[in-house]
């Protein structure tokens, strides 16, 4: 609950919201022994079950969702990767068409506007400064829908682009970037709120030159985006990440690929080939890590169970947190009357058992 974990606690659902009261003979679930969260909401994610949202189909879009709700996330963004500006402004056409149904929560642009020097698993001769004309272009051609932009704010244009963007109401997300410490103070001040994927693409912290890293950290206006699959980051430097933003500031992100929840094997990112071996994605020219094959369940289990975060907040940052960055909070995010009936079942484990989204089961905890 927003107030905190709730024992022997009860969930009242009427037809696809959160009520305060159960109507007579309402069906009785008992799920002791089981906590029951909000389901999850994954602000930066690019794909699964084999289907990219980068690339592919309509339907293999909806593949792509389907198989993160069976894993909790009832709320999701779709990402891009660096493409040129041309098939970028086709995919968000493609893409709002999926927002305006309901399907996903909005766009999110990672490249092409992001740091050569910091590039990880994007294509290179497609990169571009941070026009805001460019960026104008890709805010028009998702039709109300691009939910955030990532940018490396120190190439020219970008804080003029990260100004846009906050005026039309579009996150401006610092990464992929080669920033200073000072460039990074000067695009939060002009309006950017998001750290995508915090320490990686971007300089490590130094005790010298301290980097965008100490400055995203530092500042209370900021939402850190960690993806908490034991491969992108250490357990140090989450614990560093929690302790320093605090609990309110971080939100968990898979940055999933076309593989998450469906196996090893080759793969396409945009234009980049990828390799996925024990779980790991990387590229097959140069091995960058190339996204990850993380769901959001995973990033609770390990939260808790490794990372041995208090469950309050693993659920602040799977939720409650990235709810509130996407202005959604008055209808996801925390189990309470009036809100969407979006909520995960997990077992004493922090296993996965059930999933309900507006209502509906889409893992019923009562077939396992």
């Amino acid at each position: 609950m927003p107030t905190g974990t709730r024992k022997e606690g009860q969930v009242i659902v009427e037809g696809t919201r959160i009520v305060g009261t159960a109507p007579a003979g309402a069906r009785v679930i008992d799920l002791a022994g089981h906590y029951v969260v909000p389901g999850f909401v994954d602000i930066h994610n690019h794909g699964g079950g084999g289907a990219s949202f980068t690339s592919g189909t309509a339907d293999d879009v909806i593949t792509g969702i389907h198989t993160h709700r069976l894993h909790g996330t009832t709320t999701l963004v779709a990402s891009t990767v660096t493409g040129d500006m041309d098939f970028l402004t086709r995919r968000a056409g493609l893409l709002s068409e999926l927002a305006e149904q309901g399907d996903i929560a909005g766009i999110h642009f990672e490249g092409p506007f992001i740091s050569p020097c910091r590039k990880g698993a994007h294509s290179e001769e497609l990169l571009r400064d941070p026009d805001p004309a460019d960026v104008r272009k890709l805010i028009d051609a998702a039709r109300g829908h691009a939910t955030m932009v990532t940018l490396a704010t120190e190439l020219p244009g970008g804080l003029d682009s990260v100004r846009l963007l906050a005026e039309h109401g579009v996150i401006a997300a610092i990464g992929h970037t080669d920033a200073t410490y000072e460039q990074t103070v000067e695009a939060i001040e002009a309006g950017a709120t998001v750290a995508t994927h915090l320490f990686n693409a971007m300089p490590p912290l130094g005790h010298r030159e301290p980097g965008p890293i100490a400055a995203l950290l530092e500042d209370e206006r900021v939402t850190v985006e960690l993806i908490n699959d034991g491969t992108h980051l250490h357990p140090a430097a989450l614990e560093l990440a929690f302790r320093h933003a605090g609990a309110d500031r971080v939100a968990f992100i898979t940055d999933a690929m076309d593989a998450a929840g469906f196996g090893d094997g080759r793969y396409m990112l945009g234009p980049l080939e990828v390799e996925v071996a024990d779980g790991v994605a990387r590229l097959v020219e140069g091995g960058s890590i190339a996204g990850s094959t993380l769901t959001l369940d995973r990033a609770f289990k390990r939260a808790v169970t490794i990372d041995r975060l208090p469950v309050e907040d693993a659920v602040a940052a799977l939720s409650a947190n990235p709810a509130k960055l996407l202005g959604r909070y008055d209808r996801i995010g925390s189990l309470e009357p009036g809100k969407d009936a979006d909520l995960v079942v997990l077992d004493a484990d922090f296993d996965l058992k059930g999933v309900m989204r507006r209502g509906e089961w889409v893992v019923d905890p009562q077939l396992g």
